[in-house]
């Protein structure tokens, strides 16, 4: 059997409020500022101005996470 060399110590995951599934959840880092969260699959950005918030993202950074080949 082959082993694949995955290092999962390294991935972005915070606890942070779905304005979509409007619960608190675990969100995934995508790419640096943008999260997805585990319980309903929407894309958020984080956004930081004196406390840390996770907004919907727009349409035009959904085409460029499509376009960066990241979601």
């Amino acid at each position: 059997m082959k082993k694949l060399g995955f290092n999962f110590s390294n991935i972005d995951t915070v606890v942070g409020h779905c304005h979509q599934c409007e619960e608190e959840s675990i969100l995934v880092a995508i790419v640096t500022e943008f999260y997805r969260c585990t319980n309903c699959g929407a894309d958020t950005k984080q956004h930081v101005n004196g406390s840390i918030r996770y907004i919907r993202l727009t349409d035009e950074e959904k085409n460029w996470l499509r376009e960066h080949g990241k979601a």
